[in-house]
């Protein structure tokens, strides 16, 4: 990276070309929307994403250039516009769709579920992408200009090359659009049609005696593929290690020593199942034969979230303990940039919006706050009290994010970490003015929801403010591109969210009244984030089932391993964290077959394997909100045409006609395996 003495952008300062305009804020609003949409749906059923910053611009290359005549500075626009929506999308998934998860009254209603409405989710999302994008004004010339040198930005700086290699005449965009239509046709084969199985699974029984109740499953969905390759073989390995500790030893341990009678107690005390005497619930209770059709999974639910939730806690809070030293520098230089003079100089490329939007926008969020309906609080005060709460957080962790995705990139920022500690400080603060209990737990929730999607609407922003320092836009436009690109993928993401949450009638019939939190679509992080408010507010959290997590993560540290990605393994299912390691694994081939080739390392972002692996990502997270949408409004429609019940299908002497259930799932991962074989092939080929 050069120099700031020797530095010299793209676009010299005194060049005054398109780029603040109609046509890329609309396109940027587009890809907002898209990959909000997708990335909601990803973060609420796997608990991960991956950065929207590239593959936007990347189509922005080909589609702007060729359709709308944009510059490299319209495409800059289009791509910070767009990227505002994937950052908003994950603060979303990670936390509102706690509402649903808080602690239930009397009657066992969970009255904070009705806060999970969209008026109440556009409005925080908005507010937190916003606080997120504001934050970063007075923080762009100290982060960004002034430490040109040390923060490398490494998302930020990539999409610069992207831009840069686009304006030169490169095509990138084909190989992620090959790998979106891939994906989409699989998708369309395997939630439509039912030709591939979604989930093939083989369940050891109960009375082996080597291996009892154990679980060997996988959800094989382009996205899950796709997301491996990307955070390639160390991280999903050490993910997939997690659920290999849960279902292959724990679980198969707890189904010898653990009575069934007392699996369904625990489950009724979680609120997993009515009462001992009602059957159903997870893994299927008889009450008469006092066992479990699925034991696996009602020990998951049981005891295994609970541990996962305990290690997850503590890897993130782990992970911002080792930050300690760079939050203290990265707030003594955000404290110093205050204390310069407010001029931006004459340059184009140094034209920030005034510090005054900052100090009018925290005092109309909080304004904004505490005179919105349907956000939790009993009055005014209260409200208020939670508006600079979330301006006091939002500050400092919008600069901690900003510093540690400069260095570590946008994909291993500590967000849970962030959002963790952002609700045990305001629960504690909660416990220190005596506001505990159940009418308080919603209203924490709103705190740590905000500064999630703050801080990760931050991490986001750094990384489009260095792609504009480099390609010499106009930061003034990029942050009112951001606020647009905030305020449109929030009206979307709001809209998305209440219907991937609409229950099909499969789910209805098994007594869910929301799709967010079953099986279908776990969310994950959410889910922790309710279960450590309810814990510290409401005193009723299984502390003996966190601490071995605790212990688990810490003991992790000790080896030298990254807790968190192992405790997020550890906390989610088997069937994600298995098809996210074969991506990962076939990463992990492709960089030894260079190694051992002695070929030239092409840059992972620009690769052909990356940008396919993002059209797969896209184009399956795509397919999966359109499906979603579908079987909310047509499910009649789309049962008809399911060709599952032809494949499976006996006689009437009970042989298969076709393939039989064991077939069909055989089928299914022979699919997964041909989509995985043109990943690997698509990422060997040579420009």
């Amino acid at each position: 990276m050069a120099s700031l003495e020797n530095f010299k952008p793209y676009i010299a300062p005194e060049q005054n070309i398109a780029e603040f305009t109609i046509k890329s804020v609309l396109l940027g609003c587009f890809f907002g929307i898209v990959f909000g949409c997708s990335t909601t749906y990803l973060a609420i059923k796997a608990g991960l994403t991956v950065t929207a910053s590239i593959p936007i611009a990347v189509i922005a290359i080909t589609l702007g250039r060729k359709l709308f005549k944009t510059t490299i500075l319209e495409n800059n626009i289009i791509q910070t516009t767009g990227s505002a929506g994937e950052s908003i999308a994950a603060g979303v998934a990670f936390t509102l769709p706690g509402f649903l998860f808080l602690s239930a009254d009397e009657n066992g209603n969970i009255n904070s579920a009705e806060y999970f409405n969209y008026f109440t989710i556009f409005s925080l999302a908005a507010l937190g992408g916003m606080l997120g994008t504001m934050m970063m004004i007075p923080l762009r010339r100290s982060l960004i200009v002034k430490e040109h040198d040390s923060l490398p930005y490494p998302e930020g700086t990539a999409c610069a090359s992207v831009l840069q290699a686009g304006e030169k005449g490169g095509v990138f965009a084909q190989t992620a659009f090959i790998g979106m239509g891939v994906a989409f046709a699989y998708a369309m084969l395997q939630k439509v049609f039912h030709v591939i199985a979604e989930t093939p699974a083989f369940v050891t029984r109960q009375a082996n005696k080597f291996w009892p109740s154990a679980t060997i499953n996988g959800e094989i969905t382009p996205e899950y593929l796709g997301v491996g390759y990307i955070i390639g073989p160390q991280i999903s390995g050490v993910l997939v290690a997690g659920s290999v500790l849960a279902w292959w030893a724990l679980i198969p341990l707890l189904a010898t020593l653990v009575p069934f009678e007392q699996v369904a107690h625990q489950l009724v005390t979680l609120g997993y199942l009515k009462d001992i005497t009602t059957a159903g619930g997870r893994g299927n209770w008889d009450p008469i034969a006092k066992t479990f059709a699925n034991p696996s999974s009602a020990l998951y639910f049981a005891y295994i979230r609970q541990i996962g939730a305990g290690a997850v806690a503590a890897g993130g809070f782990i992970t911002l303990l080792k930050t300690i030293p760079t939050i203290v520098s990265s707030f003594r230089e955000s404290m110093g940039s205050l204390k310069e003079k407010g001029e931006s100089g004459i340059l184009r490329t140094d034209r920030d919006l005034s510090f005054k939007v900052v100090i009018i926008g925290s005092l109309l969020l909080v304004i904004i706050i505490a005179i919105l309906p349907k956000i939790p609080g009993d009055s005014i005060l209260q409200k208020m009290l939670l508006g600079i709460l979330i301006i006091i957080f939002g500050f400092f962790f919008v600069t901690v994010a900003s510093r540690i995705v400069g260095l570590v990139g946008t994909s291993n920022s500590p967000i849970s970490g962030m959002t963790i500690a952002t609700l045990m400080g305001t629960c504690l603060i909660f416990t220190a003015v005596g506001w505990t209990g159940k009418l308080y737990e919603p209203m924490a929730l709103v705190v740590g929801g905000i500064i999630c999607i703050a801080a990760a609407n931050a991490g986001g922003t750094s990384q489009d403010l260095k792609t504009g320092f480099l390609v010499g836009a106009t930061p003034k436009y990029q942050q009112l591109a951001l606020f647009i690109g905030a305020l449109v993928s929030s009206l979307a993401i709001g809209i998305i969210i209440k219907v991937l949450d609409t229950p099909t009638q499969d789910l209805i019939n098994q007594g869910f009244t929301h799709a967010i939190g079953s099986t279908k679509y776990p969310a994950p992080q959410a889910t922790l984030m309710a279960t450590l408010t309810k814990g510290i507010l409401s005193f009723n959290l299984d502390w003996q089932y966190v601490m071995v997590g605790l212990f688990i993560s810490i003991t992790l540290e000790l080896c030298g391993i990254k807790a968190l990605a192992f405790a997020i393994g550890l906390y989610l299912p088997l069937a994600t964290t298995l098809p996210i390691f074969v991506g990962g694994a076939i990463k992990g081939l492709i960089n030894w077959r260079t190694e051992q080739k002695k070929e030239k390392v092409e840059e992972d972002e620009l690769g052909r394997g990356n940008l396919f692996a993002t059209g797969l990502i896209a184009g399956g997270a795509i397919s999966g909100v359109v499906v979603a949408v579908l079987s909310v409004f047509y499910y009649e429609s789309l049962q008809s045409i399911s060709l599952e019940h032809v494949l499976t299908g006996q006689d009437e002497s009970g042989h298969n006609i076709f393939l039989g259930e064991n077939g069909f799932a055989i089928l299914g991962v022979l699919c997964f395996f041909g989509m995985a074989a043109i990943l690997a092939r698509t990422a060997m080929k040579k420009d």
